[in-house]
């Protein structure tokens, strides 16, 4: 790795950590629980804030917002534009997971308005980066039908339109900002088998945003998420027994042992 990784990776994790950012999460249902759990276990704090009475007020309180669109509602989907608005006009970060953006038309509506808020950071399948770039694919609701490497051209192009970081994840991670690229291998095949841990992701990614620079906070999200998969395979017998250990790892896991098991490849500009 260069000093790009090697040097500052271990740095987003500790810093994530002394601030243990206040972030506000407009999530799915099914995501609720286990992404508030994900992020505590990391160090930082996470609020289910979602009501169209109150979003757009508590963006300003947070130090971070992260939307997932997995079961939005046009009601929902006020409060995720009014939320972001705030965190744009408060100059704090916000990431965007465009949960089956291509599957129905409120999908790809709402995905659109979204987008055009400028957000710091966009995590999302391969499927779903494709139809958020305008490539729509046959995903199956909020599962991936493509690969991440059929889809890092449109990632690519799509941070350079949006001006943020795209990370396509997937068995092999890709990130881009449109200047710099990584590839991460870090993870577990356990990980799909525990629903809602990729909108967990999400919620992360916006806690390592804080005061870093989204591409490599994102790298360091990615690589620490996977990392802790890694452990908690080693010891997991199934899904039941690999989200306990999975939470366990992401407590245990310090800024040393991300430098030392992240497997990152730059890739040249």
């Amino acid at each position: 790795m260069t000093e790009l990784t090697e040097t500052r990776l271990s740095e987003t994790l500790a810093h994530m950590r002394a601030t243990a950012p206040l972030v506000q999460n407009i999530t799915n249902f099914v995501a609720m629980n286990i992404q508030a759990n994900v992020m505590l276990a990391a160090g930082a704090s996470p609020a289910m804030v979602h009501s169209s009475a109150e979003a757009a007020e508590f963006a300003g309180i947070a130090q971070a917002l992260s939307i997932n669109i997995g079961t939005a509602d046009p009601a929902w989907s006020g409060a995720m534009e009014a939320a972001a608005t705030a965190s744009v006009a408060g100059g704090k970060p916000w990431v965007l997971d465009p949960v089956a953006v291509g599957a129905t038309g409120f999908r790809r509506t709402l995905g659109a308005r979204l987008l055009a808020l400028r957000p710091s950071v966009i995590r999302g399948n391969a499927s779903e980066v494709l139809a958020l770039a305008g490539q729509l694919r046959a995903g199956r609701g909020a599962d991936a039908a493509d690969s991440v490497a059929e889809a890092e051209a449109a990632a690519t192009r799509l941070a350079l339109q949006a001006g943020c970081t795209v990370a396509v994840t997937g068995p092999v991670d890709f990130v881009t900002d449109g200047h710099r690229a990584a590839r991460i291998r870090n993870g577990h095949p356990m990980m799909p088998r525990v629903t809602a841990l990729g909108c967990a992701l999400t919620g992360l990614v916006a806690a390592f945003t804080v005061d870093q620079d989204p591409f490599r906070a994102t790298l360091g999200a990615l690589a620490y998420y996977g990392l802790a998969g890694e452990v908690a395979g080693r010891s997991a017998e199934g899904p039941g027994s690999f989200q306990v250990a999975f939470l366990d790892a992401l407590h245990a896991l310090g800024p040393n042992d991300l430098t030392a098991g992240a497997r990152i490849e730059e890739i040249p500009a």
